[in-house]
This record gives C-alpha cells, structure tokens and sequence, in this order.
C-alpha cells in the first residue's frame, strides 16, 4: 500500500469549506459592482419603494392598468403573422387599418391590390376557422384573445363571411361529386 503524499491531503483538510449560499452571494466576475441588492435568489428586481408595500394588508395595492397590447394578425394567404401594437381602447375597425397599412408598409406577399386596401373590404376572426367574425366597434380588451384572423370579404355580399362563403362551395362540390359517384354506381 502506498501512502498518501502529505501535500495532497493538507489541501483536502485546509480547503475552507463555503456553503451554497455564500456562493451565491459571489459575483462573477469579481471585480463587477452594481448598486442592486444582492439576495439568495439573486438580484432584487423590484424597487425599494415598491417592495416595501407588500404588507398583509393588501389594501393599499394599486393595479397596473393596461395600456398597450400586443396582437398578432395574421392574413389570408400570407406566411407570417403580423404585429401590432395598439392601445386597449381601440376598436377591432382600428386593428384592421392598422394590421393593413403595416403589411402594405412592409411590402409582404401576396401583394394587396390599391382597391383592396380599404379597411371596409375585411374581416377579423379569432382563427381561421371560425366562422364568424367580430364586430367592427367592439373594444380590443373585451375581446379575450391576442391572436386573430384577417381575410378578405367577398365581394358580391358583404354580410356573408368569407370563411361561410368558402364552406359552402366545399359543401356544394362534395354534394355534386357524391351525385355524381351514384349515377355511376347506378
């Protein structure tokens, strides 16, 4: 048996033993300084100013209101979505202006046609396969969802959506071919 060399086992028995938590308290790199308070989660993200009412009461809380949303249109027959940015006041006849001059600005493709620019000529929908649309005038933050739905409205009746035009015709051609598959069997 060889022993052990002495050197070596000195610096197992002399290496300072640090808990986790002074660790955590360490910096990285060392020579960095920041004003925040450090605790054992790491830095302190909240203000003092909010952090210290916090009480048990819970009465003199205020909430934080909303004031902009993040919403992703996407439209018919492009690849992406796109992102506006809007006030929760605003109404779903505003988002459709908006998600529309952005895509124009952007120049995606499909490329909209100058007569198909008006807002009036479209519709928004929660998805693409809802079959009804949202009314012009309703506010943004009633709505419930951030993800929406443009295409475009047919042109000869404006009150049908283009998503109940397009299931009808799907429902009128399996009709015609399913005519057409008993004629033959007969």
């Amino acid at each position: 048996m060889t022993a052990r060399s002495p050197f070596m086992f000195s610096q197992v028995v002399g290496r300072p033993t640090r808990s986790t938590f002074d660790r955590s308290l360490e910096t990285f790199p060392p020579e960095r300084r920041t004003v925040l308070p450090r605790r054992r989660g790491g830095f302190l993200s909240v203000p003092g100013k909010l952090a210290g009412k916090s009480g048990g009461g819970g009465s003199t809380t205020s909430q934080k209101m909303v004031t902009r949303l993040l919403l992703n249109v996407n439209i018919e027959r492009s690849l992406g979505p796109v992102h506006v940015v809007m006030s929760s006041e605003n109404t779903v006849r505003d988002l459709v202006k908006a998600a529309i001059e952005i895509y124009v600005k952007e120049k995606r493709r499909p490329l909209l046609k100058l007569e198909t620019v008006d807002p009036d000529r479209f519709e928004l929908h929660y998805s693409q396969f809802s079959l009804e649309s949202l009314k012009p005038d309703e506010k943004l933050i009633n709505l419930g969802s951030r993800n929406f739905f443009l295409c475009s409205r047919p042109s000869n009746s404006s009150n049908q959506s283009c998503v109940v035009q397009k299931a009808e015709m799907a429902n009128r051609s399996l009709f015609a071919l399913i005519t057409k598959l008993m004629e033959l069997l007969l």
